[in-house]
């Protein structure tokens, strides 16, 4: 009787995955929020925006430290670093855009919406490589 093993995929544990979809949304009403802010010129807008980026990041950075465990445990497989560094790229356009969004007012805008929008991205693809990597394990 031999054992083999091979590589498939499996979502990670339970926190991390709720860390990792956690952002989603959060980035996602930055997003809207901004482009509400830029139609209405409505400064409560961009407050909900610095908010949901706040927690978008507390998240992200969360699930980044998941991600550092999981690529120390990495066995050949490169899919481990790719959602590491796509983690990471996600977290630190966020903290570019929760600085830009510090500015007062209209100054946030439009490099703001931008920002945004690229966080909100880099966000659905980290969550995507995130959730879908390949894990070792056997066949069962």
């Amino acid at each position: 009787m031999t054992t083999t093993s091979s590589i498939h995929l499996s979502p990670p544990n339970r926190l991390h995955a709720i860390l990792l979809c956690g952002q989603m949304p959060l980035f996602l009403g930055a997003l809207l929020s901004d482009f509400a802010y830029y139609r209405s010129y409505q400064i409560q807008w961009s407050n909900f925006a610095s908010w949901l980026i706040a927690g978008g990041m507390v998240f992200a950075g969360l699930a980044l430290l998941f991600a550092l465990i999981d690529l120390f445990r990495e066995r050949g497989n490169g899919h481990a670093s790719t959602y590491f560094l796509l983690l990471l790229a996600t977290w630190l356009v966020g903290l570019v855009n929760a600085l830009e969004h510090a500015k007062d007012a209209w100054a946030a805008m439009p490099w703001g919406l931008l920002l945004s929008l690229i966080v909100a991205l880099l966000a659905c693809v980290a969550t995507w490589v995130g959730l879908a990597q390949p894990r070792l394990g056997d066949d069962r």
